[in-house]
């Protein structure tokens, strides 16, 4: 029996091929992948795979994965950059036997030995639903994590169910008769976060007329989820790290120290490690969240799973409609070849507005395969769209500028009438600069 008294879920191996790297040039020339892994991260920073020691090389540099027969390469914000074949990639995909030049140190990448990674043998874990490969193997790791007490980072894009995911962590988990409290750090004004997190104490500050207790507090023998870890003022990280390690900490405006017992689960839609390349994001607070690193794909990446999703939503709201009733066949292909910028919480808001409208689904931009909306609309939350709207325009704004002003900042910031250290934060965020 599990911790929540259910039975164990059944876990099967899906095949998968491997990949086989060896430095072939550098201060580490020598080194290789011993324990070869569909998966493989490497930097200079404990926690990759592959570990280097070149100071050319970031901390973590760069990830690599396989797709099929091919392998992506995803440049993980590096200083120097991943180049193959004299042509800098940021991410793309690469056949076997291709060599990266990675600072001073090149990695020649080989086939692997077929091997195979858990996933879930059913469709279902619990509250969490998921037919296609990409999803049951998420779902296997979300079960086995669930049976320890370590930390969790979620990875995903905003919409893709990572505090439903958090949630039955817990409800798995020995500490599923405690509480499960979420404090939202993109929420909150960065003046607020450390009284949400740790309480305060009345006459902390002012309008502090009581006592308050914090989230550490209330969470106490349960879960503490941490969403949207990635905009936790940098002032605080430092706070959160020595909680977590000392798991003792003081109200804000307090002399005692309180001692909890909390487990946490954290979640972000930024990439951590590019964050932590840019200074944004401490490595050892890093570390102490990513004990377990799940990475929740996008809606897009398992669209297999539409109509079990859409007969979810449709139980839990009550109907006894099946997809097909709902979506006809050229509704559900138009539902297939859709972006779907706002993931499985848009999929969701669209069952329920068709199943009260009666109406056909409507998308902001025309659906084609691979067609991205400009503008999300109310189908998503204001703070996620306004924040993938403005990730959007920055990712095509700074390139264009830099490339207008031949890569000189100052000039950029001029020409752009921004302030330059704004501009350079920008920069270093997307990695177009050190």
């Amino acid at each position: 029996m599990t911790h929540d008294g259910t039975q164990p879920v059944a876990i099967v191996g899906l095949p998968m091929r491997t990949l086989s790297l060896s430095i072939t040039a550098g201060p580490d020339v020598g080194k290789a992948l011993t324990d070869e892994a569909s998966t493989v991260s490497i930097g200079t920073a404990e926690g990759n795979t592959l570990q280097l020691t070149d100071p050319t090389v970031s901390r973590f540099h760069v990830e690599l994965s396989r797709r099929g027969p091919a392998v992506v390469v995803r440049d993980v914000g590096s200083t120097n950059g991943v180049v193959v074949n004299g042509v800098t990639v940021r991410e793309g995909l690469v056949p076997p036997g291709s060599v990266l030049q990675l600072g001073k140190t090149s990695v020649t990448i080989s086939e692997g030995k077929n091997g195979s990674v858990p996933m879930l043998e059913t469709e279902s874990l619990g509250s969490l639903k998921g037919r296609a490969p990409v999803m049951r193997t998420l779902l296997a790791r979300v079960e086995k994590a669930a049976q320890s007490d370590t930390g969790v980072l979620l990875i995903g894009e905003s919409g893709t169910g990572k505090e439903v995911i958090a949630r039955e962590i817990h409800q798995r988990s020995a500490r599923a008769k405690h509480p499960f409290v979420t404090v939202d750090c993109g929420s909150l004004a960065p003046g607020v976060v450390a009284s949400e997190l740790f309480g305060h104490e009345k006459g902390a500050f002012t309008g502090a007329d009581r006592r308050h207790q914090g989230a550490f507090e209330r969470a106490n023998k349960g879960t503490l989820f941490l969403d949207e870890i990635g905009e936790l003022p940098q002032s605080l990280q430092a706070m959160l790290l020595g909680a977590l390690e000392r798991r003792r900490f003081r109200r804000v405006g307090g002399t005692e120290d309180l001692s909890v017992d909390v487990r946490v689960v954290a979640a972000t839609h930024r990439d951590l490690k590019a964050e932590v390349n840019a200074g944004n994001f401490r490595l050892d607070l890093y570390y102490r969240l990513a004990v377990v690193r799940l990475e929740v794909p996008a809606l897009r990446q398992r669209v297999d799973d539409l109509e079990l999703l859409i007969a979810h939503f449709l139980t839990e709201a009550g109907s006894d409609r099946t997809p097909q009733s709902l979506f006809p066949p050229d509704d559900l292909a138009a539902l297939r070849a859709h972006h779907w910028p706002g993931n499985v919480r848009e999929l969701r808001n669209l069952v329920e507005s068709t199943l009260a409208m009666g109406e056909r689904p409507t998308f902001d931009a025309p659906i084609t395969a691979g067609a991205q909306s400009d503008a999300p609309g109310p189908e998503l939350p204001y703070k996620d769209a306004r924040g993938l709207v403005l990730e959007r325009f920055e990712k095509h704004y700074l390139p264009k500028l830099l490339e207008v002003t031949k890569g000189n900042v100052s000039a950029a910031a001029r020409h752009a009438k921004m302030d330059r250290s704004h501009l350079i934060e920008l920069l270093t965020r997307h990695g177009l600069k050190e």
